[in-house]
């Protein structure tokens, strides 16, 4: 289902143009308009969800299998050092277009490119609080 004002919607239904490198049925993989590496490319399911929240456990498979192929034909072709898949959910996490989609990241030997993680350093009992959390 199409949303009017989604950017990615307008892509996949061709009002938009797009560097295309891969189309089916379900999806749509096109190279990122403002790439953080070379051959930075999105994977948009071809149907509205705005998050992997709301996208079906089948699609969410999917989009894995199609991840691993589309990583496995970059990395030939692009001839990259490694691969970042990524994933936003929500404004805080950095989600700027919500409709569900997959960064593909080809990455280079000094491509300069951070993703910044900064770890933290928490008491054993605090990760054990947490843990209780989510499995309690």
């Amino acid at each position: 289902m199409k949303q009017d004002n989604c950017i990615f919607c307008k892509i996949i239904a061709g009002e938009i143009p797009s560097q295309t490198i891969y189309e089916d049925d379900k999806f749509k993989v096109i190279l990122d308009v403002a790439p953080a590496t070379k051959g930075h490319a999105l994977i948009l399911p071809k149907s509205h969800y705005a998050n992997l929240y709301e996208l079906p456990e089948d699609m969410a498979a999917d989009t894995v299998k199609l991840a691993k192929k589309m990583m496995r034909v970059m990395t030939d072709r692009l001839s990259c050092d490694g691969f970042n898949i990524l994933q936003n959910n929500g404004e805080i996490a950095g989600q700027s277009v919500f409709h569900f989609h997959m960064h593909l990241l080809p990455r280079y030997k000094d491509d300069g490119e951070i993703l910044k993680y900064i770890p933290r350093n928490p008491d054993p009992k605090e990760l054990e609080q947490i843990r209780k959390t989510i499995t309690d």
